[in-house]
């Protein structure tokens, strides 16, 4: 009892709305924006006009997700977040299988994802074959968990290094093509120009491209991890909220729109066809030629150094906490006596990343990270009318606008878009589905395992 409360002061109130603002804006703009426009654009049949649609439908469905997460959060600003509300909606179990999928999927997905799309954006400069990516994919996994294993302020270190770079590019890239690219992009949304003549596969198009942007806007739901830690969270988090995911909707946005400015539908063709994803640095060598490239691929290697970096640090703590909690085995749990790191749990994390890699590409990775994150979105959102009728009186400093019309919008946005990508990539979805079912017997036979610290 006595560790209980002298634990709870620790946690002091200093994120204001800029702080949590920033906070996931950092997070959010990330190595995402760099190659999955590519992604989109093929999704979209090519179809410009589509693709920044998709952009954009991805922006109101994660701000629509954020309104909800708003009123959860508000209602119990504890950190958490999404463990939290499912548990308290509808049952630890599903809370459990959340957190699960976190540490099976969600967090070596990205970070194996990642580290693919580090050594593809040197291809311009050197000509790496599929298995040489995947070798170099692992040796930047091991060599950034040496790095966190050595100790959190080396982790830091590395990582502030990295972190001012992150929006150079974006920043370059944007001006040149808004203010200088000589291209009128065809921006109509006619289903001429998406190829097709039925609106039920113009729909199955666009959601599977929206799935695709929706990889870029991972990270939102982190914000309400720690409302516990904003002054004011029942007011402060959900402006957060609405300004980041509102300016990074905006960033992305201008980002693509700032490539079709600069090269040619032809040009694009050509490149993605090629297997270049990294628009960005064809538009750097249309007006800076040589030089604009390397200096755009260094920043983009820097940014996404620094992203693969902080996903290392970050998500081999969940398995320490899970572990610590009685819900996972105890050796992972196990802290370095030097170092002071979750060193079982970071070999465990970088075992699972490396299989992913060996097994998934590009593609399929963000597909499967945001397919299994997106079920869980969508139970956090129908949290809110199940804890609006199980704890009516409940103080609901924030009520999610024009309610119920946006939790039922969203819901619907997130289901559509994960049975249009379980048509479209059944397998990666199946396994989507199938880790929070095993979740779901883990919780099971750990509550068994380690009864005491489970029931605590």
């Amino acid at each position: 009892m006595k560790n209980n409360e002298s634990e709870d002061p620790e946690l002091k109130h200093t994120i204001g709305v800029f702080g949590g603002s920033n906070i996931l804006i950092g997070i959010m703009i990330g190595s995402g924006i760099f190659y999955i426009g590519s992604y989109v654009l093929e999704r979209s049949n090519m179809s410009m006009g589509y693709a920044l649609l998709a952009w954009l439908l991805a922006g109101l469905v994660t701000l629509l997700g954020s309104l909800c997460f708003a009123e959860l959060g508000a209602m119990n600003p504890a950190t958490g977040g999404i463990y939290v509300y499912l548990s308290d909606a509808f049952s630890p179990v599903v809370g459990y299988m959340f957190t699960f999928q976190s540490i099976v999927i969600g967090g070596p997905g990205s970070i194996a994802a990642i580290a693919i799309a580090l050594p593809m954006a040197l291809k311009t400069f050197f000509a790496f074959d599929y298995w040489t990516v995947k070798l170099l994919a692992i040796g930047l996994i091991v060599v950034f968990t040496i790095i966190n294993y050595f100790g959190v302020n080396v982790g830091q270190m590395v990582q502030n290094f990295f972190t001012v770079l992150k929006v150079l590019p974006l920043v370059i890239i944007i001006g040149l093509g808004i203010f200088w690219g000589k291209f009128s992009p065809d921006l109509s949304l006619s289903m001429h120009n998406a190829g097709t003549n039925n609106i039920f596969s113009l729909i199955s198009m666009v959601s599977f491209a929206v799935i695709a942007s929706l990889w870029a806007y991972e990270g939102w739901t982190n914000l309400n991890t720690v409302a516990g830690e904003m002054k004011n969270p029942q007011k402060n988090l959900p402006k957060a909220l609405i300004l980041s995911v509102g300016f990074t909707t905006l960033v992305y946005t201008l980002f693509n729109f700032a490539i079709y400015r600069s090269l040619s539908p032809q040009a694009i063709h050509a490149s993605l066809k090629a297997g270049k994803l990294y628009l960005g640095t064809d538009v750097a060598e249309t007006f800076m030629g040589t030089a604009g490239i390397l200096f755009v691929a260094i920043a983009m290697v820097l940014a996404m150094a620094s992203s693969l970096n902080g996903m290392v640090l970050a998500f081999s703590r969940y398995y320490y906490a899970v572990s610590k909690d009685g819900l996972l085995w105890k050796t992972l749990g196990h802290i370095h006596p030097k170092y002071k790191t979750p060193d079982h749990g970071l070999f465990m994390q970088m075992t699972i990343s490396i299989l992913l890699v060996l097994t998934r590409n590009l593609d399929q990775l963000t597909s499967l990270v945001v397919f299994s994150g997106a079920i869980f979105n969508l139970l956090s959102i129908l949290a809110v009318p199940v804890l609006r009728w199980r704890k009516p009186d409940a103080t609901r400093p924030y009520k999610v606008w024009a309610y119920p019309w946006t939790v039922i919008i969203a819901a619907l946005a997130f289901l559509l878009i994960l049975a249009n990508n379980f048509l479209g990539d059944p397998v990666t979805s199946l396994l989507g589905l199938v880790i929070p079912g095993l979740g779901s017997l883990a919780y099971c036979y750990f509550r068994h395992k380690y009864p005491q610290k489970a029931n605590k």
